[in-house]
């Protein structure tokens, strides 16, 4: 990429933010990238690992959701550790010890020894996506951020594309070396986070500072730029428990998250076995995991298009509003989906809706926050949302029990809190719903 051809070019802004979109944005995508394969394996490990260890779906959901205890209470400290120590070292210790900890599930042989692992992969991952989240800000100025936001994580779906159809393989090693082929998805799935691990360690500038690609004058920009945000912007500057616990703009974007998350993730973590259930086992379990490329590729499409316009209208929590309803509109016409088919039809509008509203969604929360309050903030708003991940599950898991099977009553109440967070984002206190570009925080 050309470099600013002179000090002082009219088009300094335009290089800079294309570099960071270039050389920065894609690596981190590809971290979290791995960070969600990790995470969410164990949803297409539960097509053989149910059986094979005798797990109820109580226990699985459990399990599923045991992860984001871990998560939740050391989620704070994670990213006020890494303000202080620096992004380089405490991303790449996450990649790090996740990465042995998410390979070591393949000697899961009990509840207990389930519940430990997925628990100590919480603890291990916390703060990751707060984090990058974090980091972003420290390069992207606020008018844009929705957008670099909406790459970073589009980027993310991109690269986790071919996750279905290699969990669909290592599914089929079944045998190999005397392992299983959910404990082959494990170990092989955990090994390039460690490896990434060692690059962050090596490559990850900890700031624009640090940054051999950017010159003294892109330098000066984004630190020029990215003060003036703070001092125009009406941010929360200190973020206290009496500021969380009493801000209204802070409970109610912490809110909008928990609803959303838990609605999602109790369809998430169990969509694998609704599509083989609704093929009625006409379905590998290769092929229910490659089908899962298709939601993936929509949602990235829509949070390209989504945030784009979201930047240039200023229309935040319209994007949220619509974003949520779409996508729990299509949790209720899943429950009627006849078969596999029109099931992975409603899973792609839900990732088209959900996709459109994450863009805004973070660039309201991080403009929302100043300088001082974005370590501990961000963290605080992602982990009490984060919770959703641990009551999902165990919700889906119960009223799946209780209906004997049945999937109808867990879809439509995921549905139904989706639409809920959508509604509630409509309510967002300062966020006016005529293009304001000169507004892009929650003001007071």
């Amino acid at each position: 990429m050309a470099e600013l051809a002179e000090p002082g070019a009219t088009d300094t802004p335009t290089v800079v933010l294309r570099k960071v979109q270039t050389r920065l944005v894609p690596f981190l995508a590809l971290l979290y990238a791995f960070c969600i394969i990790d995470r969410m394996n164990v949803s297409y490990a539960s097509l053989q690992m149910k059986g094979d260890l005798h797990f109820s779906n109580i226990i699985y959901g459990f399990g599923s959701g045991v992860f984001f205890i871990g998560y939740f209470i050391f989620e704070v400290p994670s990213n006020l550790i890494m303000e202080r120590v620096g992004a380089r070292r405490w991303i790449g210790r996450i990649m790090l010890t996740w990465g042995v900890i998410s390979a070591a599930m393949m000697t899961v042989s009990s509840p207990l020894s389930f519940y430990t692992l997925r628990f100590l992969l919480g603890v291990a991952e916390a703060g990751f996506y707060p984090g990058m989240i974090l980091y972003l800000t420290y390069w992207v100025p606020s008018h844009y951020r929705a957008r670099v936001i909406a790459r970073f994580l589009s980027l993310q779906a991109v690269f986790a594309l071919s996750s279905p159809l290699i969990g669909g393989a290592l599914l089929r090693m079944s045998g190999v070396g005397g392992l299983r082929g959910w404990q082959w998805l494990f170990l092989i799935e955990g090994i390039p986070s460690i490896i990434l691990g060692f690059a962050v360690l090596k490559w990850l500038p900890d700031g624009p500072e640090q940054a051999l690609w950017l010159n003294a004058d892109e330098k000066r920009w984004i630190t020029s730029i990215l003060q003036r945000d703070v001092a125009s912007q009406r941010q929360i500057h200190h973020l206290s428990f009496k500021t969380a616990f009493h801000d209204v703009r802070i409970v109610q974007v912490c809110a909008i998250f928990l609803i959303a998350a838990i609605g999602g993730n109790s369809v998430g973590f169990f969509g694998p076995q609704l599509l083989k259930a609704r093929s009625h086992g006409l379905w590998s379990d290769s092929m229910v995991t490659a089908v899962n490329i298709v939601p993936a590729m929509v949602g990235a499409f829509a949070m390209v298009c989504a945030a784009g316009h979201s930047d240039r209208s200023g229309h935040r929590k319209l994007h949220i509003f619509w974003g949520y309803l779409i996508a729990g509109s299509a949790f209720l016409a899943c429950a009627h989906a006849p078969t596999a088919w029109w099931v992975v039809c409603a899973f792609s509008f839900n990732a088209l809706g959900e996709r459109i509203a994450a863009g805004s969604y973070w660039a309201v929360t991080s403009n929302l926050m100043g300088a001082r309050a974005a370590a501990g903030g961000i963290a605080l708003i992602n982990s009490v949302g984060s919770l959703g991940g641990l009551i999902g599950p165990n919700l889906m898991g119960a009223l799946v029990t209780r209906s004997h099977g049945s999937y109808t009553n867990g879809l439509y109440t995921a549905g139904v809190l989706m639409m809920v967070a959508g509604f509630l984002a409509l309510t967002l206190p300062g966020l006016a719903l005529q293009k304001d570009m000169s507004a892009e925080v929650i003001t007071a």
